[in-house]
């Protein structure tokens, strides 16, 4: 008799970045590589949103989370069963927690990505870091169709 694995319905990636700009840069550019290679492709609106919802959390992980000498974390998880990838940021400065937008700020170009987060986003949020250490978690869930199921396992 041979047993059969039910296929897989979630795709994930994760890796620690270095709390740089440049980090943030490649951790926005292999999200979007991720995402192509799980059925959502480049230039599609899933795609857009979800890379740049990604950038967004990254880029305030390094801007507003930054400890000296700590990487942030990045998981993506991709649930073909619902549809949807849930982006979560990792970082290791608890005490700066995002606050809900409200509005634009009248001048700048600084303040505006959780409201891109808020409006592109299903849903977002924040809460303690996992692994126990100090820090927080910013999540984002987005819809994503187009999402292929992980090839079942041997």
């Amino acid at each position: 008799m041979t047993a059969t694995r039910s296929p897989l319905t979630a795709h994930q990636f994760t890796m620690r970045f270095s709390s740089t700009p440049r980090g943030a840069r490649l951790a926005r550019r292999l999200c979007g590589h991720r995402l192509d290679a799980w059925g959502i492709p480049y230039g599609s609106d899933a795609h857009d949103v979800v890379t740049l919802v990604a950038a967004e959390l990254c880029a305030n992980a390094v801007r507003h989370g930054h400890v000296a000498g700590r990487d942030f974390h990045l998981l993506l998880t991709a649930d073909t069963a619902t549809g949807t990838v849930r982006i979560e940021v990792s970082d290791t400065h608890g005490e700066r927690l995002p606050a809900p937008p409200s509005s634009p700020p009248a001048d700048g170009e600084e303040g505006r990505g959780l409201l891109l987060v808020a409006a592109l986003a299903d849903r977002w949020g924040c809460c303690p870091r996992r692994s126990g250490g100090p820090g927080k978690t910013v999540w984002a869930q987005c819809a994503a169709p187009g999402l292929i199921s992980p090839p079942p396992l041997p």
